[in-house]
């Protein structure tokens, strides 16, 4: 890392690194010109740490970038096998990603370039493979799934022995099995062995989401013929007036058959005028009477005119709850 002083000495990437491209490439470019890992992406590092002096690094053009943070950067290959990246560099700037030569060299690592592509092996464990990349023209990618590059989940925790529990509320209130799997096949960075194989306590916040309601009763009681009961309501006002200059509809529902007729009004007061209207209608279509109408409390179906026309045509009067959040009560006028 650099600071602002002339005398020190900047970070130097051969390869040069255009700024202006806003596509940001999610290869990472194995570079033997490069003296630090580094990355424009902050979403892919696993933890980032503010640097105590300014850093740049310069690329072959003599342009200087700006490095705002560096950490640590887990990468799993598309074989599944996970490794991490550290002291890696966020440039913002850049627009590519790339693995240093010289760094993996520097923590002892044996680095192999051939046709078949580019070998990255640890010679204090008999040159075990760590990582492998593809040659792609003239230059070596390293065997990374993109895909998966944002799909990491990570924790922090000192104790390497915990209450599963804990975890179990941490992480979501997920089940018990999917936990151990994340344990076990390590779909989580950082978490610990759990000291039970099983939770120890009921989850309370699991009992009350997992609690269903119980099915509605269907209706104990339903007409027998036509125009027995008249169910009502009245809906509006809307914000913008149709070209009708209405703002209002009221519907009639038969509970015999649920046929609805609706009437377009443009004030509420108009319901008296098109219950007549719909009275008339179906009396004479069907050679019936009305019985009982049923509605809510609404002003609109007291007024006194009303209330003496049902008197003298011999129609009963019944109320469901004006306002109310329970769906059973709601009635068919509300589930129409």
């Amino acid at each position: 890392m650099t600071s602002d002083t002339q005398d020190d000495e900047n970070l130097l990437v051969m390869n040069h690194i255009a700024s202006n491209n806003v596509n940001q490439d999610r290869n990472w470019y194995i570079d033997s010109g490069c003296s630090n890992h580094m990355s424009c992406d902050e979403n892919l590092f696993e933890n980032l740490h503010t640097l105590d002096v300014h850093g740049y690094v310069q690329t072959g053009d003599d342009t200087k970038h700006r490095i705002q943070h560096f950490g640590n950067i887990p990468l799993q290959s598309t074989h599944g096998t996970r490794n991490c990246l550290l002291d890696v560099l966020h440039v913002p700037t850049i627009t590519k990603n790339l693995i240093s030569v010289g760094q993996m060299v520097e923590k002892g690592l044996q680095v192999r370039f051939t046709h078949r592509g580019c070998f990255v092996e640890d010679p204090s464990k008999g040159f075990k493979l760590i990582a492998k990349g593809k040659k792609e023209g003239r230059m070596f990618t390293m065997d990374v799934d993109s895909s998966n590059s944002h799909k990491f989940c990570f924790t922090h925790d000192n104790k390497k022995i915990a209450e599963i529990d804990l975890w179990h509320k941490r992480i979501g209130h997920v089940n018990i099995h999917k936990l151990k799997n994340m344990q076990s096949h390590g779909l989580v960075i950082g978490l610990p062995r759990f000291k039970d194989k099983n939770m120890q306590h009921v989850c309370e916040a699991c009992q009350y989401g997992k609690q269903v309601r119980l099915p509605f009763e269907k209706e104990s009681v339903r007409s027998t013929h036509a125009l027995q009961l008249i169910h009502t309501d009245v809906w509006g006002p809307t914000k913008e007036t149709s070209i009708g200059g209405n703002r209002y509809y009221v519907t009639f529902i038969d509970d015999f058959t649920r046929k609805v007729w609706i009437y377009f009004m443009k004030n509420k007061s108009d319901v008296f005028y098109y219950f007549k209207i719909f009275k008339n209608q179906v009396e004479k279509e069907s050679s019936a009477n009305i019985k009982i109408l049923r509605s809510d409390g609404g002003g609109e179906y007291f007024s006194l005119e009303f209330s003496n026309f049902l008197y003298e045509c011999g129609i009963r009067r019944q109320y469901t709850c004006r306002y109310i959040y329970a769906p059973t009560k709601w009635g068919c006028r509300e589930k129409k």
